[in-house]
């Protein structure tokens, strides 16, 4: 492959330069997560507002091909509950960086329904999966995600594996009062399976007031809990743009070695090395997860923009982006999309 002629470059103020597009396929989702949407659900958008999949691919390639994207993750709400989904990815494999590769592809799910798609989304260019997993208790799991849908979780992780998507990261948000205690089982089924598990702290994305900081399992309260289980040492491997600051688990009679992160978005924030950009299933551009503006591009798109035009929008807003998520000033207000209408 030919590497391509940039257009510009999706940089901000603080020298910073997204390479990650993390694309929202829908805002729809199977679970009710207490973290992400209320009991209820929400009032998910009309078909209308949401991107075909001509224009989510249009935005792809305008950010590969003209912006230096070289990373693609596919989320929702459920990225699965977009049935053009290996498409999609197809399409956006078939694309061709400014390093003259293909980008990197990977999806966020819930693993829900992926036992029955794994291989088929490996064979289209799904090489990585982020799959949510908080608890391995099947009524704590069902209390927080508001369904009994464990082992259907579990069926989407084994088929992932087997379908070389690699590694296998596991998200988990640790919550105070809630899942505390299968911070050890999470962490030792990983460890025995070789997968690579992320605990987050419980950010403000949520329901309404729903979130409280003196209510917030910090990275220090997780990791001891670990410590009392695990033998911990920090990694020397170079963090990067990762969002998971990365721990060694030596190996023992019970377990094998490997890792564990923790993405502390609150109480130690990875903002100075952000890599990212986001794109909402409704055509907006985030340039932070914490966001409360947005730079649409639908609407210049449905009304006959360039590329372009629609690029110089991108680059403007990026440009824009702020130094952080400020989730420690006084001041600090959360978004108002929830997460599930924000995407991972």
């Amino acid at each position: 492959m030919q590497a391509n002629k940039q257009f510009g470059v999706l940089s901000d103020r603080f020298g910073r330069v997204a390479r990650d597009l993390r694309v929202s396929l829908t805002d729809r989702c199977n679970l009710r997560c207490e973290y992400c949407m209320p009991a209820e659900g929400l009032e998910w958008l009309p078909t209308e507002h949401t991107l075909s999949d001509e224009e989510i691919l249009r935005l792809i390639r305008i950010g590969i091909e003209m912006l230096g994207i070289e990373q693609v993750r596919f989320t929702g709400g459920e990225p699965l509950l977009r049935r053009s989904l290996e498409q999609i990815v197809s399409q956006t494999k078939a694309m061709t960086t400014h390093l003259g590769k293909s980008p990197q592809i990977s999806i966020t799910s819930n693993g829900l329904g992926l036992d029955k798609r794994a291989e088929a989304l490996a064979e289209a260019g799904v090489s990585r999966a982020n799959i949510s997993l908080d608890s391995l208790n099947r009524q704590r799991y069902a209390t927080i995600a508001r369904r009994d849908r464990l082992a259907d979780a579990l069926r989407g992780i084994e088929a992932a594996d087997a379908a070389g998507m690699s590694p296998i990261k596991i998200n988990a948000v640790a919550m105070k009062g809630i899942n505390e205690e299968d911070i050890v089982d999470l962490l030792a089924y990983c460890l025995g399976h070789g997968y690579h598990l992320r605990f987050i702290e419980h950010m403000p994305l949520g329901p309404a007031h729903s979130w409280k900081r003196d209510q917030l399992l910090t990275q220090a309260d997780i990791l001891e809990r670990l410590a009392t289980k695990f033998e911990l040492s920090p990694s020397a491997k170079p963090r990067g743009s990762a969002p998971a600051e990365l721990w060694n688990v030596a190996a023992s009679s019970n377990h094998p070695a490997g890792d564990v992160g923790v993405i502390a978005s609150v109480t130690n924030p990875f903002c100075d090395d952000c890599d990212r950009t986001r794109l909402t299933s409704d055509g907006q551009i985030r340039t932070c997860l914490f966001a409360t503006e947005e730079a649409d591009l639908r609407t210049p798109l449905r009304s006959g923009a360039s590329d372009e035009e629609l690029a110089t929008i991108w680059m403007g807003a990026t440009a824009e982006k702020l130094a952080g998520h400020g989730m420690g000033r006084p001041d600090f207000q959360p978004p108002e999309r929830t997460m599930s209408r924000i995407g991972g």
